[in-house]
């Protein structure tokens, strides 16, 4: 495969209407407000654009592995291996269907691609080491990695699959047309994003049932789990705004506008920042105070986005020049 790398190092690049100082607002003086601690740090270190192969939608990160998979959705759609390290395609996984979704397990080093059913792709070896069948095509997919369990959403049901025998092992019904899953391990609970529904399923890991239904925003997309503070995101196309929703709770607790449509959620739970796809590139969110602190400028057509908490970067699939975005901010 053809590889052209794009790489700049600086020292302190400041982000879109953010002093170089700092990303967040000053913290709410309400001790009930503050969810935890924020990213402090106002610069970029490391900008860099991989090209992949066409349409890259969804993206996933190994932090283990310093790993980013990209899956995109061109004719045959491929998962693109990363390496952190280098920012280079290291693999490349290629085959003959539709493609959407993909998640991964750190603690098995296994990845999971949403390719028309579930390809479980090794890692180690950037091999497909099985094909799972799931209904209704290819699904979003969300893992537990504390029960090495997958749930793939599509249509009006998520697919529950064990990762120990790659088998489904049971079926949720959901509300139609369910685009948006994730997963918060610390609690064992799965919420689901249904676009034509706008509205967000809760699903007990323990039952497989579902606990909780929460309306949102309209055309509700993306969604991602703070587990430390127990907050779910919701990215809301049509409306440009990202719902806030208490797992404590299941109550929408915030809306935030986001100034262009809302698509890929992202979160780093070590510094309580998220990460959302807009038409204009990524609006950085404080989990502490519910407002955007600035925008990042990405490539075109940004859609999927994910984070490696423990290098603190983010990742972006940009649909609209076949790239991906590295941002990897100052330390803490």
């Amino acid at each position: 495969m053809r590889f052209i790398q794009r790489a700049v190092i600086v020292s302190c690049l400041s982000i879109t209407g953010l002093a170089p100082a700092a990303v967040t607002a000053a913290a709410p003086t309400s001790a009930a407000s503050v969810r935890g601690p924020v990213q402090v740090a106002g610069c970029v270190r490391v900008s860099a654009t991989i090209p992949v192969v066409s349409a890259p939608d969804d993206i996933a990160a190994n932090p283990k592995t310093d790993s980013i998979y990209v899956i995109s959705g061109g004719l045959p759609v491929t998962v693109s291996a990363i390496s952190g390290r280098t920012n280079t395609v290291t693999a490349t996984i290629a085959k003959q269907s539709m493609g959407f979704g993909i998640a991964v397990n750190p603690k098995t080093n296994t990845i999971y691609a949403g390719m028309a059913n579930v390809a479980v792709i090794s890692g180690r070896t950037n091999t497909l080491t099985a094909t799972i069948p799931v209904p209704s095509g290819p699904p979003e997919l969300a893992v537990n990695p504390k029960t090495n369990t997958i749930y793939a959403a599509n249509g009006t049901a998520v697919a529950v699959i064990s990762g120990r025998t790659s088998t489904v092992t049971d079926t949720i019904p959901v509300a139609f047309n369910a685009v948006g899953v994730a997963v918060n391990p610390r609690t064992n609970t799965i919420y689901v994003a249904s676009e034509a529904a706008d509205t967000v399923s809760v699903i007990s890991g323990r039952t497989n049932a579902v606990t909780a239904t929460i309306p949102v925003g309209g055309v509700s997309h993306g969604l991602a789990v703070n587990p430390r503070t127990n907050t779910i995101y919701v990215a809301s196309e049509a409306s440009d705004t990202v719902s806030v929703i208490s797992g404590r709770t299941n109550a929408v607790t915030a809306t935030i506008p986001v100034g262009g449509a809302s698509r890929g959620v992202a979160v780093n739970p070590q510094t309580n920042t998220i990460y959302v796809t807009t038409m204009s590139g990524v609006s950085v969110i404080s989990g502490q105070t519910d407002t955007v602190t600035g925008t990042i400028p990405v490539g075109n057509g940004p859609d999927g986005v994910t984070v490696n908490p423990q290098t603190n970067t983010i990742y972006v699939a940009n649909q609209g020049d076949d790239t991906v975005s590295v941002r990897g901010f100052c330390p803490r």
